[in-house]
Formats: structure tokens, sequence, C-alpha cells
């Protein structure tokens, strides 16, 4: 199966989302609050929130399908409807439906090809790349939902597009089609371009993703790396050093306050990585004998965050 080519032509692949303010209102919900956030180039985002949170919505406020009650989204610098060609700029995979059911994948997607004015030869490239290419006459109505899944990316990939908005691509794959959507993700973003991804799966974001957005009732709650969050959630550093007293009082001086002792001349650090504490004990001139990191899943961090908001 190939990997995702390196981007073509000589446009400038930007491939960045500017949400501003973004609000809307159905009647009395309000569905999307105040979000601000940017999805930048090299770079997967995952767009992470529980079921009503807003993700949805702002999807589709992003992609011109829902008009902005208050803010901006903006695809390179103008709202998705002002693009002079968007299918070159975003591909985007909100709802699996498939095409008609007698017709063959290659046919749909040559239908589509020529709708946003792509020559055919670009269909039999992205059947390869979503691993479709030995299905690729095979009607599309005995595909199964994995199958519909890869189908409906390579759909989104015929404008080469830079910029990837994908909603629960990983429904329906098998444990070796979400491996390969996340090394395809990664890849994507490699070349230069963006993906913004809104997933359940916490787990495999925290495998693709390298950024997050985490919005809860329509609000941002938290935006940055997925290391940032994982320290803000109680990750924990534990180290055995010569002198844990020294050790601990240059820990403070540095602004780390929650330092425990745990016994048998180790300290537990709150709020830090092995490298913040590595860096204070080299400048404390504390020898250190061994230092390991309490790593937080996704899952308990994205939990955390939560019910701290909602607390």
């Amino acid at each position: 199966m190939e990997t995702v080519p390196e981007a073509t032509g000589e446009r400038a692949p930007t491939g960045r989302i500017t949400v501003d303010g973004l609000g809307k209102s159905f009647g009395p919900v309000e569905a999307v609050r105040d979000l601000t956030f940017t999805v930048e180039p090299g770079s997967v985002t995952g767009f992470l929130g529980p079921n009503g949170s807003g993700k949805t919505t702002t999807l589709r406020m992003i992609l011109g399908l829902v008009t902005p009650g208050t803010g901006t989204a903006l695809v390179e610098g103008v709202p998705f409807a002002e693009l002079e060609s968007p299918g070159t700029v975003v591909g985007a995979v909100l709802e699996v439906q498939g095409g008609h059911p007698k017709r063959t994948a290659r046919a749909h997607l040559r239908a589509q090809a020529a709708a946003i004015g792509v020559p055919d030869t670009r269909v039999d490239e992205v059947l390869a790349l979503v691993g479709l290419t030995e299905s690729a006459n095979r009607h599309v109505g005995g595909f199964s939902l994995g199958m519909n899944q890869r189908l409906a990316l390579a759909a989104a990939l015929l404008g080469d597009p830079r910029i990837l908005v994908l909603d629960e691509p990983g429904n329906g794959l098998d444990p070796d089609g979400i491996a390969w959507l996340r090394q395809f993700m990664q890849s994507f973003a490699a070349s230069g371009r963006s993906v913004l991804v809104s997933s359940h799966q916490l787990a495999e974001i925290e495998l693709t993703a390298q950024r997050l957005v985490v919005i809860d009732r329509g609000r941002c709650r938290f935006d940055g790396a997925i290391d940032e969050l994982r320290t803000s959630q109680g990750a924990r550093v534990l180290v055995r050093s010569a002198d844990p007293v020294k050790l601990a009082e240059a820990l403070v001086a540095d602004g780390l306050t929650e330092v425990d002792a745990t016994g048998d001349d180790w300290l537990a650090v709150s709020g830090a990585d092995a490298v913040r504490v590595g860096d204070a004990a080299l400048k404390a001139g504390v020898a250190v004998y061994g230092m390991s990191e309490e790593r937080v899943g996704l899952e308990q961090m994205f939990l955390k965050l939560l019910a701290e908001e909602n607390g």
C-alpha cells in the first residue's frame, strides 16, 4: 500500500485553519460559544469533546455548511465559500454515505473527479493511496463500513488538498486499517499539510496527533500540545538523587511546588517532565541516580479535564 505523496505543484501549502470567536445557536440551544483555535500546517490536530459538545457544528462551519452566528472560521485566510478551488485546498469526510450501490468504486470517484475538474488519472492514484485498487471494479453496494470509509477518504483526496478535515475516520476499520490510517495522517502532515481529525478513539488520537483542541458545551477547554495537557493533568516524574533535600529546594525555586518525598532518596515531582527536572538538578549540582516519568493516558487526561471544568 502506498503512502501519501509529497505536495505537488507550485501552490503554497499553507494549510492553516483559523477559528476566532466562533459561535452558533440553534433556537435556545447554544451549540458553540466564543470558540478560538488554530490548526497549523505540518501537524495532526485532534478535535475532541463529548457527544453534544459542538464538534460537528464547528466542523460544518469551517466547511461553509453552517453559517456562524458570531466570529469567523477561515481556511487559508478566507471563508470556505470564497476559496477559488476548494477541492484543491480542503478534503473533508464528515459523513460516510458511500456512492450509488450499483456503481463501482472507480466510477464513483470518476464522477466526483469530473465535478471538481480533476483528470481520471487521479482516480487510480487515490484508490492506491487508500488501499482500494483491488476493489476498484466492485460495486459500492457491497462495501463494508470500513471500505466505505476508505472510499470517502479517496474522494477527499481527489484534489490533492492541503488540508484534511475528518470526522470519526476510524469507524468500521479493523486494527490493520486503523494503524494504516494513523500512518497516513502522520505522513500527510509531515509533507507540510494539516489534518484536523475528530474522534472518540482517544487512545488512537494519542498515538496520532501532535496537538489537541478539547471542547465541551461549545467552549474550548484546552488548546495545545498533548504533553502540555499531560503536564497540566498531573503527570509526575520520579527522581532519585544524592541530595533529595537540596534537589527539592531547587525544584521549588524553579516553580515546581508539588514535590513530595517517597522514601529511599526518591522525590515525586508533579507538573513537570524529565527534562525540566534534570535541568534543575544539573543547575543545583545534585547527582541524579534514577528518573522515570509516570505517563497519564489521554483518556484519563480527557476525563479529568472535563470533570474539573464541570465541577
